[in-house]
């Protein structure tokens, strides 16, 4: 009764559709400039991805961080490692260069070689100054500029590890943003409009490489690659889905047909992104490209089924009605699989994740629609399909690859099951192999100019991704106290004795460079004072931070005295070495900071982002569980079978264990961007089984229960559309590789490969799996056969 309510429902709904042509196609043209108006709220993101829920407890204490000390991702460093530079004439760029930039609106402070201060003690007024390092009179005599190259690597130990490398002779300089702006579009106008054609101008006078990074400028540059690359998905996208289609059908007016709704459903896509306000990040921006790749195989069924009845009976009106009414229902589970794989992303609790979860599974259905309603209505216009356009139903390798996987599954489904088998132990050897990595700078492009900067910043100055300790002494003025500097200087020779971190920087710092100035610049004395000294060397030091702008230590210690901020950067280490850093880092924490007077937090950008990696690994295993069971219980609804449900899982299981164990094979670690693969995979791949379950279930009733029969039928009819899906799913993806970014390069070629195993799986294990499930029915058909 349910299944005649069901036929009844998708006739019902074929009629309406081929009745209501035009004023469908009025709505749809309606809806889409509509949508395509919702453009006009499309903006690039200006915001690292923050991959933890608000309410996280790793999230609270950057947020607490940021309340006291404001953004601390506004550091903008340019470098150079270059002997030539102390000359007149390349001092002098180096000069107008620090200068302009000092006058940007959007600049807060520089700290630069050229305007640098040194202190000097003031005797008459008991307090230090600051004074020039250059004395700019004399920058135009070379002897004196080689007299200031070896006072800086010599005798300023406070700027050592912040503004050179004694080392290696390299130089940087410091541009701290406006806080207010860092994270708006006046900052990328500032990098790409101000500060880019200022360092091509230097770099052209002088000839010195300079080395360009902070947090600020790498996701300027970042965005703008990302944005260039969106239309180069789209465009790749529709031409191998175009061609491979064409290869297929040998059908101008089918890939015309499936191109335009392609085209449709990309304007959807963006237009629903800016009718929710979302930002393009580097997940939605690929939303269009996933779009194209999954509609196409819409358009595939049902443009094959069409074909298919044509052929059969050479009746279009009665086509175009089962068309609807046939492929219909299929489509829709196997798009509801989709989307739930796509939906399931919306449970992780991250707000990044939930947008792509949201908008992805909204276009998933509105292309299939969108599908459902363009495809028999414009067949409907046209005239039936030649001779030619059926011809690649009977196409010979098609035929060969269905006979060949036939034959696999009438005759050596033990073969198949062993090799099921050894893949499988396959896999799970990979995967104890696998390792969990994140870092804000592992999705971005390697072949990006700022990547190799960052490489030279992580040699020389061990790293740019900043890491702060906040120190909550719980006093007013609590930071100034002796003993509180003592610890502080404990933990930061702590901190300067892990590889992976860089010099710390905070009030301890000035408070020895204070000593230093009282001995009148001797750096020997480049140490905490002693208890006689530190009364009255600790006042010198207070009134020498009073009103200064230029003081870069204000940034350390809070207006009341009670907090204070080490400020140390990292290099680009995995989720694992990070949380051994962590560790040691708490564990001397715990050491000398009594929890009863002190609370001392270790945050900042990258470890927020390592804590949310982490997170996304725990969170999208359940997430990927939870899909694996939804789209059970949908089968399970469907077929009314647990053997099925079981059948279809166990198929589309396998190609995501391989796919894990070859990233533990080739080193491909769980990040961000691969961790999504697995349930956009499994809500794909599962399509497939779908299809076949459909039709498997149809052939059963129709030949009154007959297991091999409707089995071999189901494989045939679905084979076809089954491979030519494949296929166009595997290239598809594929062209996400041509991306610079290496998460999308990822995200596309394991998608891809876990498609092509899929593919083999649905064909061969899957219609051996329902033989084998149904031995008893297969035998008694086999008895009665020989009765007959």
């Amino acid at each position: 009764m349910k299944n005649a309510i069901q036929v009844g429902f998708w006739e019902k709904l074929a009629r309406i559709i081929l009745k209501n042509r035009i004023t469908i196609l009025i709505i749809l043209s309606a809806l889409t400039i509509f949508l395509g108006y919702q453009w006009k709220n499309l903006s690039m993101t200006y915001t690292e991805a923050n991959l933890l829920p608000k309410d996280h407890i790793a999230n609270k204490e950057y947020q607490k961080f940021l309340d006291k000390f404001g953004e601390e991702g506004n550091l903008v460093v340019i470098g150079f490692k270059d002997p030539k530079f102390f000359t007149p004439k390349n001092y002098a760029a180096w000069n107008e260069l620090m200068t302009g930039l000092k006058k940007s609106k959007e600049v807060d402070l520089v700290v630069s070689l050229n305007d640098l201060k040194k202190l000097e003690k003031d005797t008459i007024n008991e307090k230090f100054v600051l004074t020039p390092f250059i004395d700019q009179s004399k920058a135009l005599d070379p002897a004196y500029l080689k007299s200031v190259q070896h006072d800086l690597f010599n005798n300023l130990p406070f700027y050592e590890g912040l503004l050179f490398n004694k080392e290696s002779g390299s130089v940087r300089s410091a541009i701290y943003i406006n806080k207010a702006l860092v994270n708006t579009p006046e900052r990328k106008t500032f990098i790409l409009e101000n500060l880019v054609p200022k360092i091509a101008k230097f770099e052209k006078t002088t000839g010195i490489d300079l080395k360009v990074s902070g947090m600020p400028y790498i996701r300027t540059i970042n965005a703008d690659d990302m944005k260039g690359e969106i239309g180069l998905f789209i465009g790749a996208a529709l031409l191998t889905v175009s061609l491979i289609f064409f290869f297929f059908f040998r059908s101008f007016r089918a890939t015309f047909i499936s191109i335009c709704i392609l085209i449709v459903g990309v304007i959807w896509s963006f237009g629903t992104l800016g009718l929710f306000g979302y930002k393009i990040t580097i997940l939605t921006a690929i939303i269009p490209p996933l779009i194209i790749v999954i509609g196409i195989t819409n358009c595939i069924f049902l443009i094959n089924k069409y074909q298919q009845e044509i052929k059969l009976h050479n009746n279009q009106a009665k086509a175009l009605q089962r068309v609807i009414s046939k492929i219909g229902v299929a489509t829709l589970m196997t798009n509801l699989t989709t989307a739930i794989g796509f939906a399931t992303f919306m449970i992780t609790g991250n707000d990044l994740l939930f947008e792509f979860g949201l908008v992805t599974s909204i276009n998933v259905i509105s292309v299939y629609l969108l599908t459902l309603f363009i495809v028999p209505i414009i067949y409907s216009f046209m005239p039936l399909p030649k001779e030619k356009h059926l011809y690649h139903l009977t196409k010979t390798y098609i035929s060969t690859l269905l006979n060949v996987v036939e034959n696999l599954v009438k005759t050596k489904r033990k073969y198949v099951y062993i090799v099921y088998g050894l893949l499988l132990v396959f896999s799970v050897i990979g995967v104890a192999q696998m390792k969990v990595s994140g870092s804000l700078i592992g999705e971005m492009p390697k072949s990006a100019s700022f990547f190799k900067d960052i490489l030279f910043y992580e040699k020389e100055f061990n790293g740019v991704m900043p890491l702060e300790i906040m120190i909550d002494t719980k006093k007013k003025k609590g930071v100034m106290k002796a003993s509180t500097i003592r610890k502080m200087d404990e933990l930061q020779n702590t901190i300067a004795e892990i590889p992976e971190l860089a010099k710390p920087v905070s009030i301890v710092n000035l408070v020895k460079y204070s000593k230093q100035a009282f001995y009148n610049g001797n750096p020997e004395y480049y140490q905490l004072p002693t208890s006689q000294e530190q009364a009255f060397i600790l006042s010198y030091a207070k009134n020498a931070t009073k009103n200064s702008k230029e003081n870069l230590m204000k940034a350390y210690v809070d207006s009341t005295g009670q907090y204070a901020r080490i400020t140390t950067f990292m290099k680009d280490i995995g989720t694992d070495e990070m949380a051994k850093v962590e560790k040691k880092l708490h564990s001397k924490i715990d050491e000398i900071f009594p929890k009863d007077r002190f609370e001392v937090t270790v945050t900042g950008k990258a470890l927020v982002f390592q804590k949310g990696t982490s997170y996304l690994v725990d969170n999208l295993i359940e997430s990927l569980i939870f899909a694996i069971l939804t789209i059970a219980i949908l089968i399970l609804y469907l077929f009314r079978s647990f053997k099925m449900v079981m059948a279809s899982v166990i198929t589309n299981i396998l190609p995501l264990c391989i796919t894990s164990g070859l990233m533990g094979y080739f080193g491909i670690p769980l990040k961000p961007s691969t961790i999504l693969v697995f349930s956009i995979a499994f809500g794909i791949s599962v399509d497939n089984a779908i299809q076949f379950m459909a039709k498997y279930r149809h052939d059963l009733l129709q030949s009154g229960g007959k297991v091999k029969k409707s089995v071999f039928s189901a494989l045939r009819e679905t084979g076809i559309s089954t491979f030519y899906t494949s296929v166009v799913l595997i290239l598809g993806f594929a062209t996400f590789t041509l991306s610079s970014f290496s998460g999308t390069i990822a995200l596309g070629g394991l998608i891809s490969c876990t498609l092509a195993f899929a593919m083999f799986a649905n064909l061969v294990v899957l219609p051996s799996l329902v033989l084998t499930f149904e031995k008893k029915k297969t035998k008694k058909e086999e008895l009665e056969n020989l009765d007959d």
